[in-house]
């Protein structure tokens, strides 16, 4: 069964106002509800495939202020003020215990909120990520690629320069993923850049306790696999899953192939006693 849609709303909170995206849990011993973060300047639509896959608990997705549907920021904020109002967005749903997930930026935000909320997070999974400004760069013809506001703005430019953009072989899903961009506004995204500027988590992973799975590609032009080697190096439950021959959005191109790897990761938490962390 494929095309669940979420329900979507505008929710105030701390001041600011996210368009969100919620999927219900499908039953009733359903599992702890998933945060997910997105990429930079990526708009929620381009993950709404998540909720044909995760159908045991319920799902939750925002777009950052100045992304997608959420109106821009009259203010520069930082990695720990985005968390605060991800919690605060999650407490509006009744969600207090959840597990949290992000890719790219959105992996850097999930460590960050993994860290400042660790009481409430118990398992952890960062996708396509780093450490911050301590990370391995990637390779300089995509990231120069990734800087030009034309991968959002015009969908040709993101179709020509997939692969080198992405380390991923352009097929339908790679198409879909590109049909579904939103340019951000540029406020909007220059002030989500600012967000993770000078952020590392090197000074605070060895105190996220919680279970984190750490999914990187070998062919990933933006995030080196050394990146998630050195997560799960530093973060004392991680593990590592490495994606063959997957690139920057293993995601969305192999989602048949990852998806699995991260409800079971999910769902171990069914066989811990009570009270494991």
């Amino acid at each position: 069964m494929a095309g669940r849609q979420p329900e979507i709303s505008m929710r105030k909170v701390g001041g600011v106002q996210l368009r969100a995206a919620y999927w219900p849990a499908e039953n009733e011993t359903a599992g702890r509800p998933l945060l997910f973060f997105n990429g930079i300047g990526a708009n929620m639509e381009l993950v709404f495939g998540l909720g044909d896959h995760i159908r045991d608990r319920a799902l939750l997705t925002f777009d950052v202020p100045g992304i997608g549907g959420s109106p821009e920021p009259s203010i520069p904020y930082r990695a720990w003020q985005l968390a605060r109002w991800a919690k605060k967005l999650a407490e509006s749903y009744d969600i207090q215990e959840l597990d949290v997930m992000g890719v790219s930026w959105g992996g850097a935000l999930a460590q960050q909120f993994a860290f400042q909320y660790r009481n409430s997070v118990k398992r952890a999974v960062l996708a396509a990520t780093s450490t911050g400004w301590t990370m391995v760069p990637g390779k300089p013809k995509a990231l120069t690629k990734m800087a030009d506001p034309r991968r959002y703005a015009e969908p040709d430019f993101m179709l020509k320069h997939f692969e080198t953009l992405y380390g991923d072989e352009l097929d339908t899903s790679g198409e879909a993923h590109t049909s579904k961009l939103k340019a951000p506004t540029m406020r909007g995204y220059t002030y989500q850049m600012l967000a993770m500027l000078g952020w590392t988590s090197v000074p605070f992973l060895r105190f996220m306790k919680q279970p984190t799975l750490v999914m990187m590609g070998d062919r990933d032009n933006i995030v080196p696999l050394v990146n998630g080697k050195m997560i799960a190096g530093l973060a004392p439950n991680a593990r590592l899953h490495v994606v063959e021959g997957g690139g920057h959005l293993f995601l969305a191109t192999r989602a048949d192939e990852v998806v699995p790897v991260l409800l079971d990761f999910l769902n171990e938490s069914a066989l811990e006693p009570a009270g494991a962390q």
